[in-house]
């Protein structure tokens, strides 16, 4: 109470006294300070019950003060007397004994509000930034202290400092003396030897002893009785954290580390703004830094630790659908009460948590120096995806099957760092561009077995699975088509057309190359000759080459002759659409109008997806119905015939066919209520979707046309 008066008559006093120059006032509250360590003698009482804090306030609106009266960039005697005597040094000793009590809060706040308030570059002093590496290296050392909050604004206020002058980062890097791992360090070492040296050695080579305060304040000598500080100084230690005894070469990045201690916090807040530090920092253009960062500092080992472990903590078996429909995240905005959500799931908060640390990493690695991007993405590949989801992708239980694939499809769709989408793509297909062989699945069975659960005995995993390579088809990834499909159409094996030479022993009676499919003897399609096949896609901008077989007929022509075809595939009778309104090809056709077409969203199947790609083998594989096909090849077109002709058999035998097809239609438009169950739901449901399919082909062919003509 006595301290708190005496501070009040001291301001009253101030106020009432003639204003002195700025120099002269500064000093006299530094040595204000300095006094307090030589008379008092009761080290035990808290900071705030002293005069310190109102002095190291009133030191820093003088040098603010100066500064906004002095010419830019011209350092006035305060900063130089602040500089000269070192008195960042003195503060970081004394707060890293936190002497008195709080004292350690006190400097973090003066240095942030130093670094934060005064506009000249303060870093570039090497009595500026030594004594800011030492008080780096004391945030983050234990978790919730009371200083915490203090510490990230510290923190931030530097990142924000390199952010602006990306070079001074390299005054935090420092060179390591000796590996702690090959000195067998134990779990609980001194301060010094866990820390090390500056690069800058001849000057942070020193021992962090106290300085003489009287010198400092630029008083007589007196010997300060500091002996309990020095021994608490000297015997100061900190528990090792897992990562200090990992080996790791020529450099310390102690920013980068205590951030990463500070994201442990259990406080939320300060989580998050250790994330955006780390955010901040990746972002430096500096290659010694982003080297540093990635080879230096357990910046990989965490983020692929913590996403292996939300990722385990996820329970056993989750809906897909909660999986996909759980609401998007923001990694800096993972807030959820599940009292509070009326559409709580069991692992809902798990998951969210889970899909938010991945959203960081997903942005961390977009916002990253390129070398640091790569780095950090293949760490995610090798330590994430292959240790912790490959098995799981891998295992024969139906609902752990189902379970990660749902998982899979929702990073998939949610990745948006291009460094980190490859990496995806090659756990997922592998790097492999060479013709497939049966010999290529025992080198990358991931990619094999994701294919083989596209045609599963549970229907659950098929879909979940097709959808997922149809999300993956739409990914801003070259290597994606190519390694799924243009891999094996590049040699154009699918074709065969008729040689040059009619002695050509392969000539058969009608034209045709032995083998191919020739449609004059399908009956469904007694209307079309040999005389109707058209050239491959020279609207394409890369055709193939026109052949004897292929003259160079107008495109136009061309392309309503495709659309007529696939839209004649299915015969009238098994055709419903047009006794609903709103249902027709006409729709198709607005709807591939309305969206760009190779980035449509609203394929509903992946072969649709595939058809449209503009590339001329994908379309001349999947939209042209008269390539001539090589013995024993199928295209989309052949198969489509083929299953026509057994739908036809099928539906002769369905009693009362036409009305109980519209009836259908109309119950999956929501035209009709739900009713009685009706026979033969499932291939009648299968002749509406074969038909909807065809349209939704013919519309891709007509607009592939008119994008590919429009300059």
């Amino acid at each position: 109470m006595f301290s708190k008066f005496t501070s009040i008559l001291q301001h009253a006093v101030e106020a009432l006294a003639p204003s002195l120059p700025l120099q002269e006032d500064f000093v006299y509250h530094w040595k204000a300070i300095t006094h307090y360590y030589i008379e008092t003698s009761d080290d035990k009482a808290p900071v705030t019950d002293t005069n310190i804090p109102s002095h190291l306030d009133q030191m820093l609106d003088i040098l603010v003060q100066e500064e906004n009266e002095r010419e830019s960039g011209e350092t006035g005697p305060c900063m130089e007397y602040l500089l000269h005597h070192k008195i960042l040094e003195t503060l970081y000793t004394l707060g890293k004994a936190d002497c008195p009590p709080g004292m350690k809060q006190q400097v973090l706040v003066f240095y942030t509000k130093l670094l934060g308030r005064i506009r000249q570059p303060l870093l570039p002093h090497i009595n500026v930034h030594r004594p800011v590496q030492k008080l780096i290296r004391l945030c983050g050392e234990v978790l919730a202290t009371p200083t915490e909050n203090e510490e990230i604004q510290f923190l931030c206020i530097v990142c924000a400092k390199l952010k602006q002058d990306p070079y001074l980062v390299n005054f935090f890097l420092e060179n390591k003396l000796k590996s702690l791992a090959s000195k067998g360090a134990p779990n609980v070492i001194s301060e010094d030897t866990l820390k090390g040296q500056d690069s800058l050695s001849t000057d942070t080579g020193q021992s962090c002893q106290p300085e003489e305060l009287s010198g400092a304040a630029g008083m007589e000598q007196t010997e300060l009785a500091d002996d309990d500080l020095s021994s608490s100084l000297d015997n100061l230690t900190v528990t090792s954290l897992p990562e200090a005894a990992v080996v790791r070469p020529n450099q310390d990045y102690n920013l980068v580390n205590s951030l990463l201690n500070l994201t442990r916090s259990p406080d939320g807040r300060i989580a998050v703004k250790a994330c955006e530090g780390l955010m901040l920092l990746v972002s430096l253009p500096e290659p010694a830094a982003a080297k540093c960062l990635t080879q230096s500092t357990c910046l990989c080992e965490l983020l692929t630790d913590r996403l292996a472990s939300l990722y385990k903590a996820l329970p056993q078996s989750v809906d897909p659908l909660d999986i996909e429909t759980v609401e998007a995240v923001n990694w800096g905005l993972d807030s959820y009460s599940h009292k509070e959500d009326a559409s709580a799931f069991p692992g809902k908060r798990a998951l969210i948590s889970f899909l938010s640390w991945f959203d960081y990493c997903d942005q961390l690695i977009k916002e990253a120096q390129k070398t640091a991007a790569v780095a950090l993405a293949k760490a995610v590949h090798e330590r994430f995806f292959i240790g912790v989801m490959e098995p799981q992708l891998m295992q024969t239980s139906e609902l752990g099957i189902l379970t990660s694939t749902a998982l899979l499809h929702r990073v998939v769709r949610q990745v948006t760092s291009d460094v980190l989408l490859q990496e995806m793509v090659f756990f997922i297909l592998g790097e492999q561009r060479e013709p497939e062989t049966l010999a290529e699945i025992s080198r990358h069975p991931l990619r094999h077995r994701l294919i083989e659960h596209c045609d599963h005995i549970s229907d659950e995993i098929s879909i979940m699975t097709l959808r997922m390579f149809e999300h993956l088809l739409q990914k801003p990834n070259e290597h994606i088509l190519y390694n799924l499909v243009l891999r094996n159409l590049e040699e154009r094996n699918y074709t065969e057309y008729k040689p040059v030479c009619p002695e050509d022993k392969d000539v058969v009676e009608n034209g045709l190359i032995a083998g191919a499919v020739d449609l004059e003897e399908d009956p469904l399609f007694t209307d079309i000759s040999p005389d109707n096949t058209l050239s491959n896609q020279e609207w394409l901008g890369s055709s193939p080459p026109a052949t004897p077989d292929h003259p160079k007929n107008d495109g136009k022509t061309e392309v309503h002759k495709i659309v007529n075809t696939f839209l004649c595939l299915v015969p009238d009778e098994a055709k419903s659409s047009y006794h609903v309104e709103g249902t027709g090809y006409d729709t198709y056709l607005r709807d591939a109008h309305r969206q760009p077409y190779d980035v449509n969203l609203q394929v509903t199947s992946v072969l649709s997806r595939l058809s449209l790609f503009p590339h001329p083998h994908v379309h001349e594989y999947l939209l042209d119905p008269y390539v001539n096909l090589a013995s024993g090849c199928r295209s989309l077109f052949s198969v489509i015939v083929r299953v026509v002709g057994d739908l036809m058999v099928r539906i002769q035998r369905i009693q009362d066919f036409t009305p109980k097809l519209l009836l259908v239609r109309k119950r999956l438009l929501g035209l009709e209520p739900e009713g009685p169950i009706i026979d033969h739901i499932t291939l009648l449901e299968g002749v509406i979707v074969l038909e909807e399919f065809c349209k939704e082909l013919a519309a891709i062919a007509f607009v592939k046309y008119h994008a590919s003509s429009t300059p």
